[in-house]
């Protein structure tokens, strides 16, 4: 019975067909005959992933050196040698010099790659480690880390590789500048290991597979090149092995950032506390790459360390499916595994040539991603490292030039960043030309696998019921309006007819009370400065390539000419914000901001959302507390509260596949709050959201708004739906209806009663008749004449980007409001309106 269903499933591998846990487990356990089909099937899609790759018939490796940055570690692994004690090392961590002269020694003997492996966070474990950083200046492990990834690029030359271990969302974003690649082993999916006593991981905070996991996940929203794997036979089941094959390849196709995989068999070692574990036997390893190949199809590298087998069994590795032998060094031992001595390239070739293959050196980068950055493309190396890369590969293949020696070369931002480059007039041309394609030219591969998204999207926009009785939660709005259960919230958001009309009305006298009758508007300018962007936010149109037709990006002197213009027509405000172009430099966000200064001194600098702050903040490697001290002696007066989104990373992984995590954008608010740096507040719905995450946010908001009180306003944002990627792709709903816009608006201003003021309505998004009906259900303010808009009409939006000052009075006057103009921060008396116009 279970040859029988081995060999359906085998049939479907050899067929191509994707697999399931259960399909997976089976292939798992063949042996024999199925084991010899099995390797056949792997070899013909290790094949398929050399010719995909670019180099047919070549099995790749990278020569390196292996710097042991500290082996100190905060985790308790019962099979490592690695992590020692402090009184077994002569110093806690190796000296920045020992570290560029073990490079130093890997770029003379024709070494491209410095691995850094290293502890996780030594110094939450062990003082020695803290002291030692405190005594060289270093905040933590990690920025010791970055300082001397830096060193070994200007002095050697070599790329780093960098294994810190456990990183979260904005540590990737700090490290991800000074290193092509970086890498973590999954090892296990397996909970049961890390939780349980007697657990190979038992003990250890960083082995938890959630944490790994998510360390996957965010590896792949910053776009980093990274290396990943499982460790074999340290007491999973064959079933918890298949889960984490199948965890990788889920990860791996969402975000096309898992560069290779290592399958590496478990060997126990002495003086450990699995001294005494069973090893896998050689065919169960066989298999099990055999099934990884399969599994991750074509698009992975697939590697097993070769030092781990026997020297003669590595022809038998290569037929099981794998296609790179790793890093290999002629300087330095495995520092990991000191008892197996790399093998010599001789014997890799030989290897090779038994299987009828070739052997080639390659970069830490695997071609993909070197290709990529050769092309000018910033996504997946960031640009500060292309003549680093530029100097070591072949430009033919994207592997290593063997006739190239690795020399230091400064690492520095790129030139050009603020220069202009393409459709700078699209602020206007929008409105009469359009845009030149409805989609950007990366449409298929920058938004990461569409089938993966859309299973969380299906999860995502199913609602939440409630059982809250209607008249009893509208009566305790009523009563207080700020002290309902979410649960009642819930209740208001999701009423209709008559009820809706209810909670409209109510929040439309809770307004009153507030703000009374004016509706208010701001003099403004956008001038949104790049469009060129490389997230991957699949609810935006506004991001380009560089290469795309409507991409553009403007000069300081453009920008300046925008603020003067802005000036002249009476502007007390101009809001800056752009995309994330890897080619800014660090200096950039400063320069914008004195340059505005400089052309209208008076002039309010409302600029950059929280993104660009977070990565502008680590391209620059200092805190975001110190980078916006920075952006307010430059001038900047506030901030907009956008890249919001929702405030629910489960709806936020599925609109956007590299934006910061709900909790970085909370912090970096929140900072900016405390160095008296207000800002506005947003979100955006009718995507793949429901009602529930509606009200979590507003709650999430209010909770900000009672710690630091800097919010001047909320802004609801309907989703723009025509032009974005998400909705061409199948998975979004076509934008919030009427009524979801009016529950928004409405339950806002009733769950902010007290906290927030001020509740602003798009007139951009929603259009003339659609922003009265808002004025009517809680809302009081207007926004901006803007001036120039592109992101809403990039989008699809068709009402303008410019409103004059008369133009927002009619909006009002249709429902018998009078307008009132006032400043970003909401005064409306002629001594702050004559000082703001400078």
């Amino acid at each position: 019975m279970v040859d029988g269903a081995l060999r359906r499933v085998l049939a479907r591998a050899e067929g191509g067909k994707t697999l399931n846990v259960t399909e997976v487990e089976l292939l798992l356990a063949a042996r024999g005959e199925d084991l010899a089909r099995l390797t056949v099937a792997a070899s013909r899609v290790r094949d398929a992933a050399m010719a995909s790759a670019g180099r047919p018939g070549t099995v790749t490796y990278s020569p390196k050196v292996f710097i042991p940055v500290t082996r100190l570690c905060r985790d308790r692994c019962h099979y490592c040698t690695f992590a020692t004690v402090p009184h077994r090392l002569s110093a806690p961590y190796l000296s920045m010099d020992e570290i560029v002269a073990i490079a130093r020694e890997g770029a003379e003997r024709g070494c491209t790659e410095a691995l850094f492996t290293l502890g996780d966070r030594p110094e939450d474990r062990w003082d020695v480690a803290r002291i030692w950083l405190d005594e060289h200046g270093y905040a933590d492990t990690l920025s010791y880390v970055r300082a001397a990834a830096i060193r070994v690029l200007e002095e050697t030359g070599l790329l780093p590789h960098l294994n810190p271990g456990v990183l979260s969302w904005s540590e990737l974003t700090r490290l991800k500048p000074v290193a092509p690649s970086m890498g973590m082993m999954l090892e296990t999916t397996a909970r049961r290991l890390w939780s349980d006593r007697g657990g190979p991981h038992f003990g250890s905070p960083d082995k938890d597979p959630e944490v790994r996991l998510r360390v996957l996940e965010d590896a792949g929203r910053v776009s980093v090149p990274f290396t990943t794997g499982i460790l074999v036979g340290i007491g999973e089941t064959l079933e918890e092995r298949a889960e984490s094959i199948l965890a990788i390849r889920r990860i791996s196709r969402e975000y096309g950032h898992v560069q290779e995989v290592i399958v590496q068999n478990f060997l126990a070692k002495p003086r450990t506390a699995m001294d005494r574990s069973t090893e896998v036997e050689f065919e169960e390893y066989r298999a099990t790459i055999a099934v990884t190949r399969i599994v991750l199809g074509p698009g992975v590298s697939l590697q097993a360390p070769p030092n781990l087998s026997d020297p003669e069994s590595l022809p038998e590795l290569l037929a099981a499916g794998i296609d790179d032998w790793g890093g290999i060094s002629a300087v330095t031992v495995d520092h990991v595994n000191p008892e197996r001595p790399w093998p010599k390239i001789e014997l890799l070739r030989r290897a090779a040539q038994a299987a009828d293959l070739n052997l080639a050196p390659r970069l830490t980068a695997h071609p993909k991603y070197v290709r990529d950055a050769m092309s000018g493309s910033g996504r997946w190396i960031d640009p500060r490292l292309h003549n680093h890369i530029r100097a070591l590969c072949d430009s033919a293949t994207f592997l290593a030039d063997p006739a190239a020696h690795p020399v230091g070369l400064p690492w520095q931002d790129p030139d050009g960043g603020l220069s202009e480059h393409g459709r700078v007039d699209l602020h206007s041309t929008i409105d009469t030309e359009g845009r030149t394609t409805d989609r950007r030219g990366d449409f298929d591969q920058i938004f990461g696998g569409w089938s993966e998204v859309a299973d969380r999207a299906q999860h995502t926009a199913a609602g939440p019921t409630t059982t809250s009785d209607f008249a009893a939660a509208f009566r305790a709005a009523e009563r207080d309006p700020a002290g309902l259960t979410d649960e009642q919230y819930l209740t208001l958001m999701t009423a209709e007819g008559r009820s809706l009309d209810a909670v409209a009305s109510l929040a439309d006298d809770l307004r009153k009370s507030a703000v009374g009758e004016d509706v208010t508007y701001v003099v403004n300018r956008n001038i949104n400065f790049t469009n060129v962007c490389y997230v991957g936010c699949r609810f935006c149109a506004f991001a380009q390539r560089r290469t795309d037709d409507d991409a553009y990006t403007l000069s300081l002197d453009q920008i300046a000419d925008r603020v003067r213009e802005a000036s002249a027509l009476g502007a007390t405000e101009v809001c800056m914000q752009g995309g994330i172009d890897p080619n800014l430099s660090s200096s950039d966000y400063a320069d914008i901001i004195r340059t505005a200064k400089q052309a209208a001194p008076g002039m309010h600098i409302h600029a950059f959302s929280p993104m660009e702050i977070a990565t502008a903040s680590a391209k620059a490697n200092v805190p975001v507390r110190d980078w916006l001290m920075q952006m307010k002696d430059a001038g900047l007066d506030t901030i907009p509260g956008t890249a919001a989104e929702i405030l629910d990373d489960d709806v936020r992984w599925v609109l956007t596949k590299g934006k910061l995590p709900a909790s970085e954008w909370i912090r970096i608010v929140e900072t900016a709050h405390e160095l008296g740096i207000r800002s506005s507040s947003t979100m955006m719905y009718g995507h793949v959201d429901n009602p529930g995450h509606w009200v979590g946010h507003l709650r999430t908001l209010r909770d900000l708004q009672d710690r630091t009180g800097g919010f001047t306003e909320f802004v609801p944002l309907p989703f723009v739906h025509l032009n974005a990627p998400i909705y061409l792709a199948g998975l979004a709903r076509p934008g919030p209806t009427m009524r979801d816009n009016r529950a928004v608006h409405a339950v806002a201003r009733i769950m902010l009663h007290g906290r927030i003021h001020h509740i602003q309505t798009s007139w951009v998004k929603l259009g003339i008749e659609g922003t009265r009906v808002m004025l009517r259900s809680g809302a009081n303010d207007l926004g901006g004449t803007l001036m120039e808009e592109t992101i809403s009409r990039m989008a699809g939006s068709e009402h303008g980007s410019n409103k004059t000052v008369s133009e927002l009075a009619e909006i009002a006057d249709g429902i018998g409001r009078p307008t009132r103009q006032r400043t970003t921060d909401y005064r409306t008396d002629a001594v702050a309106l004559s000082q703001a116009a400078g």
